[in-house]
């Protein structure tokens, strides 16, 4: 086959990328290796080195995994180390649900249990519970599923063990989400991936991830269901989780399956269908033959799909995975319907129904009623079919399913037509092309915001080039009446010089000191707008810009032009008021630190918290004075530190008294001074210190600002506190 520049440009960045995520967790099981060669001596060490092999190896390579287990089983045998047997016995039932042979799994994980018992290891029993959750799970008994995820749940609080809780929770989630209940999924995979995120347990974070894109997937919320893919697809790469990464390409593909992208599709599942042929996962196989099968159907090419569906079925058949088989049944009965041969769709729409109404799967059932209502409608008997489009469309609207939302309002609409109940037909209709609109005017909607986000960025940067020609001229007008002042003072004090030299004097001072505050107002503003808009900083958006658009990731690139655009018309109508309120302020921060997270892989953690004595709505402030700090915060304090970034913002009203203290936990004001001129000031602190004294005179009230190092308190870091002048609005 004949590479074209792109595929060889794209051939080299996974190649250098794989190199980089991989070297954690191979580095992890290189480590496990040589303490492994190291240790000689036949004893619990070396079995329990042997067990951590095998986990370790478990989803990446199922044949390593066997001989470690092979070997750490006889040993523990041999010197009746009964905690070490069964570790390894459970890893052994691990193998086998990647393997799909749920029956041994479950033989394994209770002959795992029956050993952790007698031995009163609790966290083994726990595992145990999990495991076989997790046959039962596979197995298409999600009740049984999670009655026993509970019991390991139950165990780990008893005992503390919140990590390995996580695991539990999130799969009590999957069994919800498989029984159709949405809302309490959710609701545990938000639990786990909490746990996950506070035990740093990237592997369980991309779990939680990609099952919480699931869950948005088929509510039809596909923009959010990819980014959740996406994010466990790069934890999955940077740790070489090869399940995980292929569970992520196969959900990706459904995305573009849904958006009708079907080469994107087929190239995302043909890469997760070669990880689990290579390592030999039977059931997710099937699950990928019958995505692969969907493609062909949409792609019209009946015959090629017919073949994919069978294969896929008949593989699922021989491990028993109802779940799949009732997903295969339903497309070849969709390809059958297609063929027009209506008995035979029939039958396998029955037989779907009927394995999904056995393991409970609303799901699938929702799709059968549809293909039974949509056979009987095909030969004319049109109760019964209005009967079963009733049930599909109970069942989706309960779950909020759209594209069968849609299919089946379109079939209602044709039914009640053909029946001649008008009114029905045409509030079926109309239901109907909402769901249309909804699902597949995605492409247009977007490049319509597209063209709007560079719309917007166009003008307002215009918008900027001619305020800040407008600034310069005013100041050069001011300059030159200040010279026309001048002289006419002069001219009058000579004439008037013995009847009104200390009235002159006086009204001459008055006079030059108000042009020279307006004069220094003018140039503080100019100064300050340009400290917001450096060419600097617009370069290097439009760089990283440039960079999305051509790497052709749209929906990244259309995120940062309206994340872009947005910061720039905020400081652009906040620049033009006097005062804002505290939350456009706060808005406008916001918006800079999303913007500079979006193009990071290490993102800023921004933390704000306010007194509840503030209200951010009535209280007016001067425009852009805390956003300068939190800009040298990025560009200056993290220049050593790549992660854990962290910066705070804390707002207090006291006494009258509006403060604001920014900090961050980078290398400090002194650190940094080192580094740099000694004698070289801040540009943000420089200008708002000229802001703040112009202003205390404006607003009668005392603005300050102070910068320090946070080791003067014992902690890393600068902290900025300013005395902010503000009004309150009245309410």
């Amino acid at each position: 086959m004949r590479l074209t520049s792109k595929n060889m440009l794209l051939v080299c960045c996974i190649f250098f990328m794989s190199i980089t995520i991989k070297s954690q967790s191979v580095n992890a099981i290189d480590s496990l290796k040589n303490e492994l060669s190291l240790h000689k001596e036949n004893d619990t060490v070396r079995i329990n080195l042997l067990n951590n092999l095998a986990f370790s190896c478990h989803r990446k390579d199922i044949g390593k995994t066997i001989k470690y287990i092979k070997e750490s089983e006889e040993l523990a045998e041999a010197i009746g180390f009964k905690k070490g047997k069964a570790k390894a016995i459970y890893i052994k039932g691990t193998v086998q649900v990647i393997l799909s042979d749920f029956d041994k799994a479950l033989q394994y994980y209770e002959e795992a249990m029956q050993l952790y018992t007698t031995i009163d290891f609790k966290i083994g029993v726990s595992e145990s519970f999990n495991g076989m959750g997790t046959a039962y799970y596979y197995k298409g008994n999600y009740k049984k599923a999670i009655e026993l995820y509970k019991e390991s749940l139950r165990v780990d609080e008893e005992i503390e063990n919140w990590k390995n809780s996580a695991s539990s929770i999130m799969n009590i989630g999957s069994a919800y989400a498989d029984l159709g209940n949405y809302t309490e999924a959710i609701a545990y995979y938000k639990k786990a991936l909490k746990i996950n995120r506070e035990y740093k347990y990237e592997e369980g974070i991309s779990k939680c991830l990609n099952n919480i894109g699931i869950v948005y997937d088929d509510q039809g919320n596909l923009p959010l269901a990819l980014e959740y893919y996406n994010k466990s697809l790069f934890l999955s790469k940077k740790n070489g989780d090869t399940l995980g990464i292929s569970k992520s390409l196969n959900n990706i593909g459904i995305i573009y399956k849904n958006l009708e992208n079907y080469d994107k599709a087929l190239e995302n599942y043909r890469q997760s269908l070669a990880i689990q042929e290579k390592n030999g996962n039977v059931k997710n196989i099937g699950k990928l033959k019958n995505n692969i099968g969907i493609i062909y159907k949409r792609k019209k090419e009946y015959s090629k799909a017919m073949v994919l569906f069978n294969e896929a079925l008949n593989i699922s058949r021989e491990i028993n995975d109802l779940d799949n088989i009732s997903v295969c049944l339903n497309n070849i009965g969709d390809i059958h319907l297609l063929n027009k041969s209506m008995s035979k769709a029939h039958a396998y729409y029955e037989e779907s129904k009927n394995i999904n109404i056995e393991i409970e799967d609303q799901y699938g059932l929702c799709n059968s009623y549809l293909g039974i209502a949509s056979t009987y409608y095909s030969e004319k008997k049109y109760k019964k079919a209005l009967l079963f489009a009733l049930k599909s469309i109970e069942l989706s609207n309960k779950l909020k399913i759209l594209n069968y939302q849609r299919d089946t309002y379109q079939l209602l609409f044709n039914i009640h037509k053909d029946i001649g109940d008008y009114r029905k037909a045409l509030s079926n209709h109309e239901m109907y092309k909402v769901l249309e609109d909804s699902l597949f005017n995605k492409e247009s909607i977007e490049r319509a915001a597209q063209l709007e986000n560079e719309y917007k960025y166009k003008h307002e940067l215009e918008l900027a080039n001619t305020r800040e020609t407008k600034l310069a001229k005013t100041i050069k007008t001011t300059s030159q009446d200040l010279e026309v002042s001048q002289r006419n003072s002069f001219i009058a004090i000579i004439v008037v010089l013995l009847v009104s030299i200390v009235l002159g004097s006086i009204i001459f001072f008055l006079k030059l000191r108000h042009v020279n505050a307006k004069n220094q107002n003018i140039v503080i503003e100019q100064k300050l707008l340009r400290s917001q808009m450096t060419p600097h900083f617009i370069f290097n958006s439009l760089s990283i810009l440039q960079g999305m658009i051509l790497s052709k990731d749209d929906k990244k690139s259309i995120s940062y032009i309206s994340k872009f655009s947005k910061l720039l018309r905020t400081i652009l109508e906040n620049s033009r008021q006097k005062t804002v309120s505290l939350s456009k302020e706060l808005s406008a921060i916001e918006s800079y630190i999303a913007l500079q997270n979006l193009d990071t892989s290490s993102p800023y953690n921004y933390n704000l918290s306010m007194d509840l004595a503030c209200n951010n709505d009535l209280l007016k402030i001067p425009p852009m004075l805390i956003q300068p700090f939190i800009e040298n915060a990025i560009e200056h304090a993290f220049c050593t530190k790549k992660k854990n970034r962290e910066i705070n913002v804390r707002i207090t009203l006291n006494e009258g008294r509006l403060k604001c203290s920014i900090s961050d936990n980078g290398i400090g004001i002194n650190a940094h001074k080192r580094k740099t001129n000694k004698n070289k000031s801040s540009l943000a602190t420089t200008i708002t210190s000229e802001r703040l004294a112009t202003l205390s005179k404006d607003f009668k009230a005392r603005g300050t600002i102070s910068v320090k190092d946070r080791s003067l308190f014992g902690e890393q870091g600068t902290l900025v506190i300013l005395t902010i002048p503000y009004k309150m609005d009245e309410v």
